[in-house]
């Protein structure tokens, strides 16, 4: 290749001396030379920079669920961004436009996205076709009227199986070799030496947090959860689960160790059954899946039930654990009042 270039370099080199020589027409003619050979480069770069473009919105319109006529379901995969970012090349809302255009036509709005879904997780994503609608679903999470179903494969099982973790949960700097930020918990009660319990201050800048939990499984030291969100705090049930009940979920490299970010390290009894090496851990993608969304009824309506399958990676494990797979027709769960 340095060659080629080399030689590249001396023809042109060459031409230069000529077209000095040729005087104003000759350079005439190498200055458009150049020139198209820019425009050349340029479009070849364009083209390969579309292809990946287009592979990303083929693969998002292969998640699609349910189109309706004002909200539009995806089933997202894990790894998929929902929002983009400095090194984020494609997201969920970049390839909003072209995604709009490719299921219903040229001259619609954009679809818009209704709510969070963190880029490791997988499963049911909202997106509205109008503002009017993305509104709406938006104050319905904010009145909580809307129930959300999660499932998890977890290190541990918790103790009580089934439960309601109530603990607010506040952002904190994580200071070490790696200073970094996570999600904390931040409870209104503290545990003195004598076992008594003591009411702490909660900080102003800590949100409440509520997650309703169930094990429906569990097998070679790993549980299968189902869960509830209450509340919508960033990375609740991941906190919730690590931090509270000391159950992190399967593939969370950032929550499985507080004072440093590393891989996850498994039991040797789930190793054996995942068939992975220590140094293969670092590859596991997170096991947490939004299973389904369910929406209030309106105008005497029935409410809207919306459901998701989990990803291969999720059943292929829950397959290597002998754990079943969750029936979605079981999970018609009517909110809790708060």
């Amino acid at each position: 290749m340095p060659a080629v270039e080399g030689q590249a370099s001396c023809d042109l080199c060459c031409e230069v001396k000529m077209a000095a020589a040729g005087g104003t027409r000759g350079a005439r003619q190498l200055a458009e030379r150049i020139r198209a050979e820019m425009r050349a480069a340029k479009k070849q770069k364009e083209c390969a920079g579309t292809l990946p473009v287009v592979a990303a919105l083929r693969e998002l319109r292969s998640f699609v669920v349910r189109p309706d006529l004002e909200l539009v379901l995806i089933n997202k995969a894990p790894g998929l961004p929902t929002h983009g970012g400095p090194a984020v090349h494609h997201s969920v809302s970049s390839l909003l436009p072209a995604l709009a255009t490719m299921l219903f036509g040229k001259e619609v709005e954009p679809l818009r996205i209704c709510h969070r879904l963190d880029k490791d997780t997988s499963g049911a994503l909202l997106l509205a076709r109008s503002s009017a609608a993305a509104e709406r679903v938006q104050r319905l999470m904010q009145e909580h009227r809307i129930h959300r179903v999660y499932w998890a494969v977890c290190l541990g099982v918790p103790t009580p199986l089934e439960g309601i973790v109530d603990i607010p949960i506040i952002e904190k700097e994580v200071i070490g070799p790696q200073r970094h930020y996570k999600m904390s918990l931040c409870p209104r009660l503290r545990v003195l030496p004598d076992g008594s319990t003591l009411r702490s201050r909660v900080s102003r800048s800590a949100h409440e947090a509520v997650t309703q939990y169930r094990t429906l499984a569990k097998s070679c030291g790993a549980s299968l959860l189902e869960l509830q969100p209450l509340t919508g705090v960033k990375h609740q049930l991941r906190t919730h689960l690590a931090l509270a009940l000391n159950c992190p979920i399967l593939g969370d490299h950032k929550y499985s160790h507080w004072d440093r970010l590393a891989p996850q390290k498994l039991p040797q009894s789930l190793l054996r059954a995942l068939s992975l090496t220590p140094q293969q851990t670092r590859s596991l993608l997170l096991h947490l899946h939004a299973a389904q969304i369910t929406l209030p009824p309106t105008s005497g309506s029935d409410p809207i039930v919306l459901r998701c399958s989990p990803p291969k990676h999720f059943l292929r494990t829950l397959r290597k654990l002998q754990l079943p797979v969750p029936d979605l027709q079981r999970s018609d769960v009517p909110p809790t009042e708060m």
